[in-house]
This record gives C-alpha cells, structure tokens and sequence, in this order.
C-alpha cells in the first residue's frame, strides 16, 4: 500500500470527511514522526509498532569493486521494531486490542 491508497481508503471508510481534508491529516502524521525521529525521539504506536533511530558507528569498510579499504562515516539509521498485535496477525494469531 501506498500513500495515496492509504488516503483514498481512510476517505471511503469515513464519507463525512473531504478527501483533501484526509490528506492533510495522513501528511501531517507522516510528518510528525519524522520530526520525532530526527530529533531522535522514538515514536510508538500501541499494537503497531515503534519507530526508532539507530546510531551506526563509523568504520573501515571495502569497496567491493576494488578491494580497497574505504572509511565508512557514522550514520543514523531508522529502525522498526513490530508490536505484539501486528506480530501475531502475520503470523495468523488473532487478538483481541486491548
């Protein structure tokens, strides 16, 4: 699913709000969490999951062409770490939220 699918069926399950309306919220969630994550904050949503931001120390690497030893700087990485709800729905589990 994309984006705009996301939108459009947010906007059919809830006919009273406008579509343009619906896309400012979803574009408003999607930006709250990626302020919260560049601040490093971690961003949970309960039976979904937690978004967080790993710290990549820097290293000596290789270039895979060459063989070469490459200096790799530190990095920040985002990181998602499933819920227990989203978990046991793949897997075929069905709960109840609390």
């Amino acid at each position: 699913m994309i984006r705009s699918e996301l939108i459009q069926k947010i906007a059919e399950e809830n006919p009273h709000l406008y579509q343009r309306d619906v896309e400012r919220i979803v574009n408003t969630i999607f930006e709250e969490i990626i302020q919260a994550m560049a601040r490093g904050d971690r961003v949970e949503l309960r039976g979904f999951g937690a978004f967080s931001v790993k710290r990549r120390e820097g290293r000596m690497g290789r270039n895979p062409r060459t063989g070469d030893s490459v200096e790799v700087e530190e990095k920040c990485v985002p990181f998602f770490k499933t819920g227990k709800l989203l978990r046991d729905r793949l897997n075929g589990k069905e709960t109840t939220p609390e």
